[in-house]
């Protein structure tokens, strides 16, 4: 079943290991290993969890003599940071009119409560 890269991205960072995985990255290549450390996971989880985030195009994996680093390739994240903004600003502005109503509801009832004085 083909998905598209948005749909991609957010499947990879719904799950916490990938996304702490891919903060180690954000300060730098590092290999598997170095990947696993903080995790108490085998090797293989933190192998499938790289293919999900590879697969999603988060992340790259290089090829160094011996050492296979892994590096951050962040554009699918401000692919979905962009998708997210729109509805940030959406949100936003519904919370304005909101709350401007409720000024408008307080500033009726101090009329009502002036009246009733």
């Amino acid at each position: 079943m083909a998905t598209d890269p948005l749909t991609d991205t957010f499947a990879a960072i719904a799950d916490p290991t990938r996304r702490a995985i891919l903060l180690r990255l954000s300060a730098g290549e590092a290999t598997v290993t170095e990947l696993a450390e903080p995790f108490d996971v085998s090797m293989p989880a933190i192998s499938k969890h790289l293919k999900v985030l590879e697969r999603a195009g988060l992340v790259e994996r290089g090829r160094d003599a011996q050492r296979r680093p892994c590096r951050l390739r962040a554009s699918p994240l401000k692919d979905a940071a962009d998708w997210i903004e729109r509805y940030r600003t959406l949100w936003e502005a519904r919370l304005e009119r909101l709350d401007a109503y409720l000024q408008q509801l307080q500033a009726k009832e101090k009329k009502h409560v002036r009246r009733k004085k």
